[in-house]
């Protein structure tokens, strides 16, 4: 059967019929950003093809620079100019492909970033349109010498100290870091190795480029498709921030200690959406605002997040938020620019939290709130 496929494979590679069928693939995914409710203004429309753009590089990255079982590294899955998902602005996002027919180590520093998690998950957006976590680990439950150095155990089967459970079918370990002040902050030093035989990639295969061409494309679809369904979902409570089903976060990947309120924000060149809220003990939150695909806003220039650091408290404990296209000039409220847009998604997060809160929203126009 192996060679079945490698033969295939072969005649695929020499025909150019890989190359096509990716190709072809990734045409198709333009019709996600022409979806039937998808924004019909040039600005979003061209964002959302720059996003599929982005996903191109990401999953080429993910399947075949870095799809090795046999040889993984970590690498910096989304960041300032990769984004999916509502990817957090606070967090450093890692990640390796592993299978759980092998076992690893993962060693390092911890550094003194505010959170940091790992995590094994199966599936893939691009497969089963999921990532099950198939196991978790946060550091404030690891063994760590006084110099910050730790080792991670990566296995299906048990393993003494510092384990991170596997499943036979597990194909990524990640790692997440979330910092209250990145400035302040010295993210972890991670590394990963294979320890069941030798560390070393396999040859390049006509095998392995047929498939990681395809992967790459079902990824770009499977990616762009699931978080446009989402946004999609949102539309409904525009402006308002429920608390997210945490079946829905779980299955695409997301932490299983954070509670999620996602929602849609549309906002006119007046108006204002003002976000009130008392934290509850928690590890962590933030709030962040996004573009109709789910991206986070570029958070190297302008201000689109805040976190329970970096955020401006009233004298009651409680925070206001502010959503708007200029600034309110409110010196107790925290405001976020919008870049330009007039829609899109936002989230707000709940890490480790000792009591769920819903945070209050209310849409006025901005003249109104600089009077009051």
């Amino acid at each position: 059967m192996a060679d079945d496929r490698s033969e295939r494979a072969a005649k695929r590679i020499l025909s150019g019929e890989s190359w096509a069928d990716f190709c072809e693939t990734l045409k198709k995914a333009g019709e996600v950003v022409l979806g039937e409710k998808t924004p019909r203004d040039p600005f979003d429309r061209a964002e959302g093809f720059r996003y599929l753009a982005r996903l191109t590089r990401a999953g080429l990255e993910s399947f075949l620079e870095y799809g090795d079982p046999l040889a993984p590294e970590f690498r910096c899955t989304a960041h300032e100019t990769v984004k999916m998902g509502a990817d957090n602005p606070d967090n450093r996002y890692l990640s390796a492909t592993i299978s759980g027919k092998h076992e690893y180590r993962i060693t390092g520093s911890r550094g003194t970033v505010h959170y940091l998690g790992f995590g094994t998950q199966a599936g893939g957006y691009g497969a089963t349109g999921s990532l099950e976590t198939t196991g978790y680990l946060e550091a404030k439950d690891m063994e760590i010498g006084p110099d910050g150095r730790f080792e991670i155990a990566v296995s299906c089967e048990p393993r003494e100290g510092n384990w991170l459970p596997m499943r036979p079918d597990s194909r990524m370990v990640v790692v997440r870091q979330s910092f209250l002040d990145r400035d302040a902050e010295l993210p972890a030093e991670v590394q990963i190795r294979r320890v069941d035989g030798p560390h070393r990639p396999q040859p390049l295969t006509p095998e392995r480029v047929d498939r990681g061409l395809l992967q790459a494309a079902r990824f770009v679809i499977g990616c762009a498709s699931l978080f446009e369904s989402w946004a999609e979902s949102y539309m409904p409570h525009v402006n308002e921030l429920p608390e997210t089903d945490e079946r829905i976060t779980t299955a695409a990947g997301g932490d299983p200690n954070i509670v999620y309120y996602h929602s849609y924000w549309k906002l006119e060149p007046d108006e204002a959406l003002v976000i009130e809220v008392t934290p509850p003990r928690c590890d962590y939150w933030n709030f962040q605002l996004n573009n109709h695909w789910m991206e986070s806003l570029d958070y190297r220039y302008h201000r689109i997040h805040v976190n329970n650091h970096t955020a401006v408290y009233k004298p009651d404990g409680s925070v206001q938020v502010v959503v708007a296209h200029e600034d309110p000039g409110i010196p107790d409220a925290n405001w976020i620019e919008t870049c330009g847009h007039r829609q899109g998604t936002m989230c707000w997060r709940w890490v480790r939290t000792e009591e769920k809160r819903t945070p209050r929203t209310r849409v006025v126009k901005l003249s109104e709130l600089r009077r009051s």
